[in-house]
């Protein structure tokens, strides 16, 4: 599961560590939730807010979700009281019961174990309105540092202490997303190779 201190001690030591440029797949996903005109964003695992932004500059809202408290106060002074986060694990989740017609997952779901991974993209999809599309971002198995470290379970990896990764190929997201609306895998290249992964959810057909 999250490891409150690990993220404490990363924030307070390096801070914006990621700088301020939104992600890739960030920019897809508001790429499509302005194509969907998506207006309200769940991001679990928000951190400092710098994947926040791109969408609060497309008018839409962003709830967030952070278990570093360092990190929290990291975003509100970049972005002052108007971004919502809730400081807590996202395997709590639900923080609210709220639904939201976007939901943005950036490198978090591939650091957790299997129980917590099927835990995190359900609690997800029962947060998502109808119609509404969440966005994953997951570590490939094309990544240099698979197979590296100690071996936990079958293809996951602690890379180094308090960092255990999760590596996906394309029969794993099926696996894990089949069951919840999964539409579109593409590849992006993050600092690492990444999978996108787009799952939509719609109101079940009416009957004729």
């Amino acid at each position: 599961m999250e490891q409150p201190e690990f993220w404490e001690a990363a924030f307070s030591d390096k801070q914006e560590m990621w700088g301020f440029e939104p992600a890739k797949s960030a920019v897809i996903a508001k790429d499509l939730f302005v194509e969907k005109g998506v207006r309200d964003v769940l991001i679990p695992g928000i951190g400092y807010g710098r994947n926040a932004q791109i969408f609060r500059s497309n008018n839409m809202s962003v709830t967030g979700i952070e278990i570093s408290q360092t990190a929290i106060d990291l975003a509100r002074k970049h972005y002052g009281d108007s971004l919502t986060i809730y400081h807590g694990s996202v395997t709590e989740m639900p923080f609210n019961h709220r639904q939201y017609d976007g939901i943005f997952c950036y490198a978090l779901i591939h650091l957790f174990d299997q129980s917590e991974r099927e835990k995190l993209i359900s609690d997800c999809w029962q947060q998502l309105a109808t119609p509404g599309y969440m966005v994953f971002s997951v570590i490939s198995k094309t990544a240099k540092n698979y197979g590296k470290g100690k071996l936990i379970s079958k293809d996951r990896y602690e890379i180094f202490e308090g960092a255990r990764l999760y590596f996906y190929n394309r029969e794993a997201i099926g696996k894990e997303f089949r069951a919840y609306g999964l539409s579109t895998i593409q590849e992006v290249d993050e600092q690492f190779p990444f999978y996108l992964i787009i799952c939509k959810k719609e109101a079940p057909a009416a009957d004729h």
